[in-house]
């Protein structure tokens, strides 16, 4: 039986000798690529913290010690030692476990994660909360992968260290370039700090020189600018220093016997503390060493050569955003595209390699992301943010009070709108209609293909009048054929693909024209009226009015939330003009958060695929 088999709990790890730590890291490797290969997943960046997950599970105790993991791609290891290994197979498919921490999988997630930058708040709460019922467990924050390029990390590091409680901050660090720091200097100093006779002394001093009234504050004043010069001289500790935190390392993150000597070392140091630990992102696999951005979150895989297992090539909507891209900057020379850490995600590799100088990535910092957009749209200069949906859920604020307050004509390119799949409730964009549609000064569209998306795209900066927010799906685009030439559509305008009888008129959005095209064509009599709703603010008002007093029957179709979503906009407009059809019925994200699973199989779930919309239809024409 291998080392992993015997370990069910974290009880059961504390039972191995750390001598064969190594032996279980590689297995713990081996299993997580093996899996992996075949489900897809965030592989990488798992993969380096590994013997961190080994030594954190060794030295703390869940669940009463709180182990609070940041983003959640890094906790694979986490979930296996806990208790999960049998089911992990089904990561991240219907019915399995999640692919990020979920308090209500396991005892052993302290904290849900998806976003980045929440662990070291979270943790916070949770030692607060410790002192004030009088308990004494550990609290753990692992934040890194970027995460901590985040406002709200700050903003957590900033009130912990303020308020002087103890926790534990581990800062993942696999990608600044500090390898010199981490050697025997590095290593002395670390043991120094974290000894009970240094902090003993330490302790003393500063107790002796505050009892000598001014000239002890002038003595304080010196000693801690000769420590923080001493200190920084060799590791850069200095910021988290001067967050009120005490600093650790850096120490080699893959080193497991170091790593279990500096945790207990520090453990009971009653202070906020942060340790700064060096990995490898992907490692132990050669691949995804090599490439840590293809292997960051990834299909299925072969193992031997590492090439991802590719579906039929179909254009994407996020293929054909970032092909219109570079054609648009080609077009108007002053364009300028920002990200919030997804160049590659949202298709903007091409124009970062045409035009580097008007490209942006400010990291994961969407609230920054949209405020910086803004001020250079403002100036007048053409400007889109390409951020997914979910995760402009965090720039609200700055939407209606940087962007659309000051009407300043930003384009919002939200990618991953509707259902995502995999990835869950943290990541499906099915809430941006109904955030939107409150804001005044604002133009919400939702292309039904490629074509569509590349004229609504070239509408919105060719118009550079009005704030936009153009919505699209993690998906294929239904053409057969892309347009070369850019078109301007008439803002607010709606198209009537199928003119119907006047039985039954399905109103539909974005994703949902195509299937709703396909389930109505299905019907042998023509009852039936299909309308291409590509404008959810301003809604094609003319139109609809004609269309809802020529029609018995009305159903709409969103692939976003029903509540403050595009059908309750349009019962809205029916009941102001005193228009009420025989049936009115809105399709689309009941009032509840979706699991995670294949895109596919959740539309069906929802009845949001052709099937499913043709059942819909059926019943309320019999009805």
């Amino acid at each position: 039986m291998s080392l992993l088999e015997q370990i069910s709990s974290p009880a059961e790890l504390k039972n191995i000798d750390t001598e064969k730590f190594s032996q279980l890291a590689q297995e713990l490797r081996d299993f997580i690529i093996s899996s992996v290969s075949s489900t897809g997943g965030h592989l990488a960046p798992s993969l380096g913290v590994i013997e961190l997950t080994i030594a954190l599970l060794y030295v703390y105790s869940p669940p009463e010690d709180k182990i609070i993991w940041d983003v959640g791609h890094q906790s694979y290891a986490y979930k296996i030692l806990t208790g999960r290994r049998e089911k992990f197979h089904t990561l991240r498919q219907l019915g399995g476990i999640s692919g990020f921490n979920n308090r209500s999988e396991s005892q052993y997630d302290a904290w849900g994660v998806g976003h980045a930058s929440t662990s070291i708040s979270a943790a916070l709460g949770f030692a607060m909360n410790r002192d004030l019922a009088g308990q004494n467990h550990n609290v753990v924050a692992i934040i890194g992968d970027g995460a901590l390029t985040g406002g709200l990390a700050f903003e957590g590091l900033n009130n912990a260290g303020a308020s002087g409680t103890e926790m534990l901050v581990i800062l993942n660090d696999n990608t600044m370039s500090i390898s010199k720091n981490v050697g025997a200097v590095a290593k002395y100093l670390t043991d120094i700090v974290a000894s009970p006779f240094y902090q003993k002394v330490k302790s003393e001093i500063w107790d002796i020189t505050g009892k000598a009234g001014e000239l002890g504050k002038y003595f304080r004043t010196i000693a801690r600018k000769m420590e923080d010069s001493l200190k920084n001289l060799i590791v850069p500790g200095m910021l988290f220093e001067q967050f009120g935190f005490e600093y650790y390392g850096p120490i080699d993150g893959h080193d497991t016997g170091e790593l279990i000597r500096v945790l207990r070392e520090i453990k009971d140091i009653k202070k906020p503390k942060l340790l700064h630990i060096i990995t490898k992102k992907g490692k132990g696999f050669q691949p995804a060493e090599k490439d840590a951005t293809k292997f960051h979150g990834l299909g299925k895989f072969n193992i031997s050569t590492g090439e991802v297992e590719k579906e039929a090539e179909k254009p994407t909507y996020t293929k054909i955003f970032g092909a219109a891209m570079v054609e648009l900057g080609e077009k108007f020379k002053d364009l300028c595209t920002t990200t919030a850490a997804m160049e590659v995600g949202t298709g903007l590799c091409e124009f970062h390699k045409k035009f580097p100088e008007r490209f942006f990535d400010v990291g994961i910092a969407e609230n920054h992301a949209v405020v910086f957009s803004a001020a250079l749209a403002a100036e007048g200069r053409r400007t889109v943010a390409a951020i997914y949906s979910t995760f402009m859920q965090r720039a609200y604020d700055a939407i209606i009070h940087d962007v659309a307050l000051q009407k300043i004509p930003l384009v919002l390119a939200m990618d991953r709108a509707g259902i995502v799949g995999e990835d869950g409730p943290t990541h499906h964009g099915i809430f941006d209609i109904s955030y939107l549609r409150a804001i005044p000064n604002i133009i919400i569209a939702a292309p039904s293909s490629g074509t569509q998306l590349r004229n609504l795209i070239f509408t919105a900066l060719d118009d550079f009048s009005n704030t936009w927010a153009i919505r699209y799906p993690r998906s294929t685009i239904p053409d057969e054929d892309i347009e070369e030439n850019f078109e301007r559509i008439e803002i607010g305008s709606w198209e009537i693909l199928k003119r119907g009888s006047g039985e039954l008129l399905v109103l539909a959005v974005g994703s949902m024209v195509h299937p709703a095209l396909e389930a109505a064509q299905n019907f042998s009599e023509n009852s039936i009226t299909v309308v291409d709703c590509r404008f959810v603010k301003p809604i094609d008002e003319e139109m609809l009015f004609e269309l809802l007093k020529s029609h018995e029957k009305v159903i709409t179709i969103e692939e976003g939330s029903l509540l403050g979503g595009f059908g309750e906009g349009v019962a809205a407009f029916a009941q102001e003009k005193n228009i009420f059809p025989k049936i009115l019925k809105n399709i689309g994200i009941p009032d509840e958060f979706i699991t995670f699973g294949k895109r596919d199989e959740l539309l069906k779930m929802l009845s949001l695929d052709t099937d499913g919309i043709f059942k819909q239809l059926k019943s309320i024409l019999q009805s």
